[in-house]
């Protein structure tokens, strides 16, 4: 299926302070890289918003701006030649080239498929549409509602896995896509190593690279997390050997105190 792609990636971001959404980083990337990402291969991709060095791809301002999705969808769809329109938020870092694949094979039979969340609710600002009806509908359209527009087109409802609709409007959600970056670098580390997963706590090694961090130095952190692992590699790490070093961390600077006093 022949498909270009329509990135909204403008919007205030009054929930993060007015910061660049789009261009905030999540596993050394922007959010709308990861979106451009997931449309390997996508005809034409079309950015609605400011232009920036990356991704590559073709920057449009929607009119009047700041005007909200149905205007910027309006300036995205009328660069787009493909039968096919993937329209996707700027802002998910959790969607991957599979979801956009799943989304266009349900769309297939009709004039399009839109993903929905875990509790059923449409996100319409991740799916794919047949380009003509979607002109059209735009067309017969004069409110400011992307519901409005799309809903009428009755798309298909897909519910994947991996909550691929996720988008970040706080930080918290930022927060939430960095974990998520953690844990496909755990499972991807854990597979090249022939560790299984099960046996890695990863939130308890977190806690006490912090620690160390925190109490000793920042560079302390990966080493000490480097040496637990060779001494559980080697059989020789105690049962606590966590809370161990945890408590070595949070008395750092209490026994480099007395270490100087005694000398």
């Amino acid at each position: 299926m022949a498909y270009d792609a329509v990135i909204l990636a403008g919007g205030a971001a009054r929930r993060l302070g007015g910061v660049d959404k789009p261009g905030l980083t999540v596993g050394g990337r922007s959010l709308l890289e990861i979106v451009a990402a997931a449309v390997p291969d996508a005809g034409r991709v079309v950015v609605v918003g400011p232009e920036r060095a990356a991704p590559r791809a073709l920057y449009v301002l929607e009119e009047p701006r700041g005007g909200g999705p149905v205007p910027a969808l309006r300036a995205g769809l009328a660069e787009v030649l493909a039968p096919w329109v993937a329209l996707l938020a700027g802002d998910m870092p959790l969607l991957r080239p599979a979801h956009v694949a799943a989304l266009l094979r349900a769309a297939l039979p009709g004039a399009g498929a839109v993903l929905v969340d875990d509790e059923g609710r449409e996100q319409w600002l991740a799916g794919v549409w047949r380009a003509d009806p979607l002109r059209e509908a735009l067309d017969r359209y004069s409110g400011r509602s992307l519901r409005g527009v799309l809903g009428p087109l009755e798309p298909v409802r897909v519910a994947l896995a991996g909550r691929p609709w996720f988008d970040c409007d706080t930080e918290d959600d930022l927060e939430e896509a960095h974990m998520n970056v953690l844990t496909e670098w755990t499972a991807l580390v854990c597979k090249e190593l022939g560790i299984d997963p099960a046996r890695v706590d990863r939130d308890l090694i977190l806690d006490l690279t912090k620690e160390v961090a925190h109490g000793v130095a920042r560079p302390a952190a990966p080493l000490t997390a480097y040496l637990l692992g060779l001494a559980q590699g080697a059989g020789t790490a105690p049962e606590d050997a966590v809370a161990r070093l945890t408590t070595l961390a949070g008395n750092w600077a209490q026994a480099t105190r007395e270490t100087l006093t005694d000398e």
